[in-house]
């Protein structure tokens, strides 16, 4: 089968969003699928293009009328699919929905191309809440045509729990882990306190404020409490830093708490600097407040990435692959501060071998979640 794999952006060798999408390729590739990748991007010179597997099937020029043209000119796709025999289109949501995607999907059906779309989160609406005015007026229109868009697809992928969405029939898949690209946890300790991570583009919906005001309380109730070190990892928005709407920030908290000496920005690190700080925590921080975006059930990328590693771990939403798991802490999906004592009660009460970790979710590789969508589709 020739599948056609359809984002509508570039890619970023530092992005999460980039390294998923290249290993749901490669678990395609795996099944046996011929699978091309088609995406949106710059080239050198600066013009918009759309490519498949890095070579140009449309320049767009440069200016404002490229960026236009991008948004509503999608015959180069419809063109390719033709001419290379694609069978199955497998599509990315984007947010995007609109009269001349519609259309591009409703010719596709016709020349008896099968077309899904997998959204990433649902529901998503509520993620815009913070956004600039120009992506909420970007939302408003999705709204608008994402039913119409659905009709044309033979199946939403998704990784939530709900058996419909816009109207269509979903496929439920959980995210996927590469066990190539993520190595077994090493802890090694590097003194007596308890290390945490946190990995992720940090945003609203992780609630590691919450986290921090948990802190903030342990240290002023424990009567003996433990030197506790909690390191994120990843992008971080001032907004997030500093507050925003009826959500206090992390520096802010830090601040009123004072705990900087207990919380430790990394940045975005990769390769054996991300892994030595892996290694010498003991827990993984996951999501803490999906229900900010109006979330109950979510199969995150990243509780599949911590078990791959083999490092039991925190969140809050319901993740169906991991609830009855001895591994995991659930925090209360609500405002509360995280129970920090509870966390270090489990700490010191438990211990896990990583490989043990791991082989409960050898059944969550991308080569068996994307063959479910095939052949569901």
């Amino acid at each position: 089968m020739k599948i056609l794999f359809l984002v509508y952006h570039g890619f970023s060798e530092v992005s999460g969003i980039s390294k998923k999408i290249h290993y749901q390729v490669k678990g395609l590739r795996e099944n046996g699928y011929e699978v091309h990748l088609c995406y949106y991007d710059f080239d050198a010179q600066g013009h918009r293009c759309r490519y498949v597997d890095d070579q140009v099937i449309q320049d767009y020029g440069t200016g404002f009328m490229a960026g236009l043209r991008q948004r509503i000119d999608y015959g180069c796709i419809y063109d390719y699919c033709k001419l290379n025999g694609i069978q199955f289109v497998y599509a990315r949501c984007f947010q995007n929905a609109n009269p001349f995607l519609i259309r591009l999907f409703k010719r596709l059906r016709l020349l008896g191309i099968k077309s899904v779309t997998e959204i990433p989160t649902y529901p998503y609406d509520q993620e815009f809440d913070t956004f600039s005015r120009q992506e909420r007026l970007g939302l408003k229109i999705d709204q608008l045509f994402r039913h119409g868009l659905a009709r044309q697809m033979s199946a939403i992928v998704t990784f939530s729990d709900a058996d419909e969405i816009f109207g269509q029939r979903t496929i439920r898949i959980s995210n996927g882990v590469d066990f190539d690209s993520i190595p077994l946890h090493h802890f090694q300790p590097v003194d007596d306190a308890i290390h945490l991570i946190a990995v992720a583009e940090v945003h609203l919906w992780h609630g590691y404020d919450r986290l921090i005001a948990g802190l903030g309380e342990y240290y002023k109730n424990a009567t003996s409490p433990r030197n506790i070190i909690f390191h994120i990892v990843g992008g971080i928005d001032p907004f997030d830093l500093y507050g925003q709407g009826d959500y206090p920030g992390i520096q802010t908290l830090i601040d009123q708490y004072g705990l900087k000496d207990h919380v430790v920005f990394h940045g975005q690190l990769f390769g054996d600097e991300l892994n030595d700080v892996f290694n010498q925590s003991c827990f993984a921080i996951g999501s803490l407040a999906r229900h900010r975006s109006g979330i109950t059930h979510i199969k995150t990328l990243k509780n599949r990435e911590y078990a791959t590693r083999g490092i039991p771990f925190i969140y809050s939403e319901i993740d169906s692959d991991f609830e009855d798991k001895p591994y995991i802490i659930k925090a209360l999906p609500d405002e509360s501060p995280i129970d920090v004592q509870q966390m270090v009660d489990f700490i010191e009460s438990h211990t896990f071998e990583p490989a043990e970790i791991r082989k409960t979710v050898e059944n969550l590789s991308w080569k068996i979640q994307m063959r479910h969508v095939v052949e569901e589709a």
